[in-house]
Formats: structure tokens, C-alpha cells, sequence
């Protein structure tokens, strides 16, 4: 099987960067095209970029010149990791053209006809992409992945809604790569709690719903329950880590919880995926865990890592959660929705079979 060309939207940046590496050897996707600002535009990808990874930068992409944000594209699908500003333009101008944008960015994430696609959640939203083609008269697309931090909660939430979500309260304590880079000022972040990261408590409390939120006909119906965040910024430099207290209509009791986390997969084919964890939810049984520095990487860093499950003495349970912000995240889940979009039809003369081999 041939690989799909794909070009990579703010590309010398942090996830920009997570991009470039976690496409490394996919069984179907090539980087082939890289964009940048201006000041890097013209330039050598390896001149430009400060890769600020621990693994090297793939040698294949080192040599592709970094083209201008308005730039033609020849790559259908395209991965943006730009930031707001930047992408509100230009990704909308790019599902026009008929591209397949698969973006990391906010700027669309709470329009109605754009799903915030976390696959095993809500796989079930990407017809709304039908709705999209339709209103707007596009054979592209536009699909999101969502906020980091709301990833740790709506993965451990979304088992549990068969038991009847109707309050939640989360606290985050968010690693320093959540600002980008080089983000923190090291005499802020050092020996200290931040407690505010501007924006982020507002993406939690909405995109949560949307997220828990099923597909009826052309629109998202929100889930009905009320959220809370309390966002802050702790000195570790990957992992997102929550706390939550979730009130349920229906008590299943610890095991029961646990049980659902355990066999959570998502509908077929998600599972199968190239990007896909073999487990998306893990439960660890420690009392001290999980721990960002030992959990981030769990399933490649796609899997979410729940512990330290309890009764909670105002609503009904309370427990930890931790997904690594950088992959599962932001660049991974983008990754994985492409797949999802190539399997179930949406990239024109693409579609591989689950399995595929190159």
C-alpha cells in the first residue's frame, strides 16, 4: 500500500515537532510537506526548527523546506498544530479547498458542526462530518481533538456514563509543555503552583459535554450534567494529571467502576488502529498511583492511567487520571482521528484496511 502524503501545520513547534515524530514509520502516512511562520518559511526543516524532543528529529524530513502558511498544499491531508490566531483562517480555507484538516487548535473546536473527536469516546461524531460537507458544500473536512486537559477526564468519565454522570468537579495539575515552548519562565515554574492557565478552565467545562455528548441526527446533543474545573500549572515537564469527584444516578460500586475502565475500547474498528493503546483506560491499584513521571508513557503515551479510586463523601466516587498532554493529547489523537477518518471512508481514494500493511 502506498503512503498518503500529509503536510504538518505549524511544524517547528512543540506539537509540531510531536508531530514530525510520532508520523515517523507510520504504516500509512508520510510526512511530505512541513509549514512554518515566516521566519521560517524557505528554509531547510533541520536549519529552522529547535527540536526540543528527547528522541532525534526523523532524518527524512530534516531536508523538506518549510513553506509559507499560504502556501498550495499538495497534501490532502494536513495536521495543524498552529495556534488560534493563526489557525482560524487558514483551517477553514483548507477544508474549503477540499482538504482532510485534522487540527490540534481551539479556534473550531466548539462550532456545531465540528466534532472534538476523541475516537473510543464518541466515534459516533464523525458522521457530523456528512453535516459539515453538506451546510458548507466542501468535500473537505474539518475535525478536532481536544483541549489536554480535558483528555484525562473524558477518557475515565466516558465508561462511566452508563451509570449516570450528573455532576463532575475536576482539578488539574498541568505539565509545563502544555504552554508550548519555550512556555514557563523557569523563575515562575520552579518551586511553585500556578493556579490559573488562562482560557483552559472554560475548554474543560465545555468541551467535556460536547465530548460525553451523543450524535442524533445532524447535531451533537451535549450530556446533561454540570462541570466544574480548577486548572493549574505544576513543575513536571509532560503529563496531565486530574482529580475528580463525579456524582452517578446509579451506584455499580468500585468494582463495577473499575471493571468499566478496564473493558472500555470503543467501537470497532478504533481498537485496531495503527494509533490506537491496546487499553485506552488502565487502572492502577497502588495507592500512590498514578505518577506522571512513571504513567505518562503507558500505551505509548495513548493510554489514559486511573488510580486511586474512593468513595467521595460529597458526591459519589473520586479518583485520579493522567493522560500525557503532548500525545494522547494533542498530536496523537489528531493522528488517530486521520485513521479513523481513512478506515471508515472520509479521505477520498484512501481507504486502508484495518491491519494494513506497507
Amino acid at each position: 500500500m502506498k503512503k498518503l502524503d500529509v503536510a504538518v501545520l505549524g511544524a517547528t513547534g512543540m506539537v509540531g515537532q510531536r508531530f514530525i515524530k510520532l508520523l515517523e514509520n507510520h504504516p500509512w502516512f508520510r510526512v511530505a510537506e512541513v509549514i512554518g511562520s515566516d521566519r521560517s518559511a524557505g528554509r531547510r526543516y533541520g536549519d529552522a526548527v529547535r527540536w526540543v524532543l528527547d528522541e532525534d528529529a526523523p532524518s527524512e524530513v530534516l531536508d523538506l523546506e518549510v513553506k509559507p502558511l499560504d502556501a498550495d498544499f499538495n497534501s490532502m491531508l494536513v495536521f495543524s498544530a498552529l495556534p488560534k490566531e493563526a489557525a482560524m483562517p487558514r483551517e477553514m480555507e483548507l477544508a474549503e479547498a477540499g482538504h482532510i484538516v485534522c487540527t490540534n487548535a481551539s479556534a473550531y473546536r466548539m462550532t456545531e458542526d465540528v466534532p472534538i473527536l476523541l475516537p473510543e469516546v464518541n466515534g459516533d461524531q464523525l458522521a457530523l462530518v456528512d453535516e459539515q460537507r453538506k451546510k458548507r458544500g466542501w468535500s473537505g473536512a474539518l475535525v478536532a481533538n481536544s483541549n489536554c486537559t480535558s483528555v484525562p477526564g473524558v477518557m475515565t468519565l466516558a465508561p462511566l456514563r452508563q451509570f449516570g454522570i450528573t455532576k463532575v468537579l475536576i482539578t488539574s495539575q498541568q505539565a509545563l509543555s502544555g504552554a508550548g515552548h519555550p512556555g514557563v519562565p523557569s523563575l515562575d515554574a520552579m518551586d511553585n503552583v500556578i493556579p490559573y492557565v488562562p482560557g483552559e478552565e472554560e475548554k474543560v467545562e465545555a468541551e467535556t459535554l460536547k465530548m460525553l455528548g451523543r450524535y442524533d441526527g445532524g447535531a451533537i446533543l451535549h450530556h446533561d450534567a454540570v462541570v466544574s474545573a480548577t486548572c493549574t500549572r505544576v513543575p513536571v515537564i509532560d503529563g496531565h494529571m486530574v482529580s475528580i469527584s463525579v456524582q452517578l444516578d446509579h451506584d455499580p460500586g468500585m468494582d463495577g467502576i473499575i471493571e468499566a475502565w478496564t473493558n472500555f475500547r470503543g467501537v470497532d474498528p478504533i481498537s485496531s488502529l495503527p494509533s490506537a493503546p491496546a487499553q485506552p483506560v488502565i487502572y492502577r491499584s497502588q495507592p500512590d498511583r498514578p505518577q506522571t513521571r512513571r504513567d505518562r508513557m503507558a500505551g505509548n503515551g495513548m493510554s489514559t492511567t486511573a488510580g486511586r479510586l474512593r468513595r467521595c463523601p460529597i458526591l459519589t466516587y473520586k479518583y485520579v487520571a493522567l493522560s500525557h498532554n503532548t500525545i494522547r493529547g494533542a498530536a496523537g489523537c489528531s493522528i488517530l482521528n486521520a485513521e479513523y477518518m481513512a478506515v471508515m471512508g472520509y479521505i477520498a481514494e484512501f481507504q486502508p484496511a484495518v491491519g494494513a500493511a506497507i
